[in-house]
């Protein structure tokens, strides 16, 4: 069993009389691929949100030994925490190289150190260094996953948390971003996907839960998920 990194319990959040996540808990292990999957609405970026304390909860979330409830949101990337966000979440105004800036904002570290990970960056994705001046607005879709993806990965986190990167992409530009996320996930990033297109999630995933309205209802490896009767009729087109 790896070390468990990141911990959630009887994780809960409301909307105002809604109850979007009842009594989650979840758990992420040291070097895993993790997914959240399920339909729109069922509570998987909120999760990811309640994490990243965008939004208040009740419950226990534990990160390498921290009560994540100590901390507000910019807090959280000191700490190793990095959220690439539903939507891409980039600054359309700024160029490429600017937002990768802005992911390396809070390091305390060598110049030296950090333009390193920059050239790791470019190896991951070429793209990105060819469109270092670009305005981040005038990207393709594809580019600006690319670029939301590379940003936080410029924070050097612990914990990489993914939230939708195939949404809205072409299936040749979807097969690329999965291939990145394997590839940093080789190189030891621990990476906690959120994703509708549970197939894609699965095949690169260790372990997956599905999140049915508010609630955990299925677990296991991706494998076994992807083999899953249920799983299969609900998400995989079976």
């Amino acid at each position: 069993m790896k070390k468990t990194i990141l911990s959630v319990e009887n994780l809960n959040v409301f909307y105002g009389g809604i109850h979007a996540l009842k009594d989650i808990s979840f758990s992420v292990g040291e070097g895993e691929i993790v997914s959240l999957i399920g339909a729109n609405g069922a509570g998987k970026t909120t999760s990811l949100r309640a994490i990243s304390a965008i939004v208040p909860f009740t419950g226990n979330i534990n990160f390498n030994g921290q009560d994540l409830k100590k901390y507000k949101a910019h807090q959280l990337v000191s700490l190793g925490i990095a959220h690439s966000p539903e939507g891409r979440g980039i600054f359309p105004n700024l160029t490429v190289m600017e937002n990768l800036e802005m992911g390396a904002y809070s390091r305390k570290c060598a110049a030296s150190e950090i333009k390193k990970d920059y050239e790791e960056c470019f190896t991951l994705f070429p793209r990105m260094k060819e469109r270092l001046k670009q305005k981040a607005g005038t990207l393709s879709g594809g580019e600006q996953q690319m670029l939301a993806i590379c940003r936080a990965l410029m924070a050097r986190p612990k914990l990489l948390m993914l939230d939708e990167p195939s949404l809205g992409l072409a299936p040749l530009i979807v097969a690329q971003i999965f291939d990145i996320i394997r590839m940093v996930n080789s190189k030891g990033m621990t990476i906690l996907l959120v994703e509708q297109n549970a197939r894609m999630a699965l095949k690169i995933s260790d372990r997956a839960y599905c999140v049915e309205t508010g609630k955990i209802t299925l677990k296991g490896t991706g494998q076994e998920l992807l083999d899953d009767p249920q799983v299969v009729s609900a998400y995989l087109g079976g």
